[in-house]
């Protein structure tokens, strides 16, 4: 197999919780090393529950792959070290409030001072300027003032926000195209810049239809919810989009078949009724038989069980198990981006400071007596 994608590509990771660890996760998998500044001790959501055998699932999931260094940022002795870590490294990626950086020392013009060719990767709930710029935030606050959760779940109601951060995981995605894009650049110009990312800006990409919609119109629409149908035995979603999609599956709801005579109904409510009415009394697997003979996009509404045994996602390497200091092992997502040449790979978690001394020696060329110093000193971890 030839390097993978992202080899020889350095980062420092200056990220907790998820959207910034995430991306991290992702540059990861691709090959690049990265390289996990955590405080003494581990970084705190180290303790987030799910834990499985003693092992923060939570943290896990973001985190595989990576090099776990413990420093002391706020100690001078601290400081200089990951200054002489940035003049290795192509990025730094971090998720603290803005203006954070500037306050430790590290913005970006002093990084830039450091080291040209720095990519300097920001991910906040608000971005690094604007009305809301130092607000703390999370995933829910994304959903919440973007408008998602009023269009969540149905089409009118309560506002509803979804089980999963979805929020954090998106804007890991731009953190991480951002990234990538920034790496070109710098390849053709040799100069580093600022990628900055935050909860807010993804979360309108997942309403930018009906936002637009609105601004064009002056009135809300363009995308509602998306309620699933009741079946005997659970829900289903089914997606007849066009005319055409639709023809069939009314006249298969009104006639029994898909060849039948016009659909008896005017309405987009009267059709909704319909097909609740023909779901109700058929099971999933009846109802997805059925609609998948007829070329319409259906599908069952699955349980984490079901999930979790879905053939597909097992063939498809989507859910794999590694090994694990804490668990023995433990199960973990694959990866999204499927390359044929440069495939990634899962890698495990790594245990707080497991590679203090041999990044600190392989890099800036620490001997053991000057890494027990620092020890000593609480300096690393």
């Amino acid at each position: 197999m030839t390097g993978q994608s992202l080899e020889g590509v350095r980062v420092l990771e200056l990220a907790r919780y998820q959207a910034g660890p995430r991306g991290g996760m992702i540059l990861s998998d691709l090959g690049a090393e990265v390289i996990k500044i955590e405080r003494l001790g581990g970084e705190e959501t180290r303790g987030n529950p799910p834990i499985v055998r003693g092992q923060s699932l939570y943290f896990t999931v973001y985190n595989r792959g990576k090099k776990s260094l413990c420093l002391d940022m706020r100690s001078e002795a601290g400081k200089s070290i990951f200054a002489d870590l940035v003049k290795t490294a192509d990025i730094v990626l971090e998720n603290f409030r803005p203006g954070t950086m500037d306050q430790m020392g590290f913005g970006y013009e002093t990084l830039k001072s450091i080291n040209p060719r720095i990519i300097l990767v920001s991910v906040s709930g608000f971005g690094q300027q604007g009305p809301y710029r130092d607000r703390p935030a999370f995933d829910p606050l994304g959903q919440a003032m973007s408008g998602l959760m009023t269009l969540t779940g149905q089409p009118v109601g309560q506002p509803l926000g979804t089980a999963s951060s979805i929020i954090d995981r998106t804007t890991a995605l731009h953190a991480t195209i951002g990234c990538l894009a920034a790496l070109r650049h710098r390849d053709r110009t040799g100069e580093g810049q600022v990628v900055d990312v935050c909860l807010l800006d993804s979360a309108l990409t997942l309403v930018e239809i009906p936002t637009a919609y609105y601004l064009s119109t002056g009135e809300e629409g363009g995308e509602a919810g998306r309620p699933p149908y009741k079946a005997a035995d659970g829900h289903v979603v089914i997606s007849a989009t066009g005319r055409d999609m639709a023809a069939r599956l009314f006249a298969l709801v009104s006639n029994g078949n898909a060849a039948g005579g016009p659909v008896n109904s005017s309405t987009g409510g009267d059709r909704r009724r319909m097909l609740e009415a023909w779901c109700a009394t058929r099971t999933k697997d009846e109802i997805c038989e059925a609609l998948m003979d007829i070329g319409i996009p259906v599908a069952p509404v699955k349980t984490t069980p079901e999930v979790a045994r879905d053939p597909h996602l097992w063939a498809r390497e989507m859910l794999v198990k590694v090994d694990d200091a804490l668990a023995g092992e433990i199960y973990a997502p694959g990866i999204a981006m499927k390359l044929s040449k440069t495939p990634g790979q899962v890698a495990p978690v790594p245990t707080p400071g497991q590679h203090t001394d041999e990044v600190l020696a392989r890099l800036l060329g620490y001997d053991s007596e000057r890494l027990s110093a620092l020890r000593e000193a609480k300096v690393i971890g």
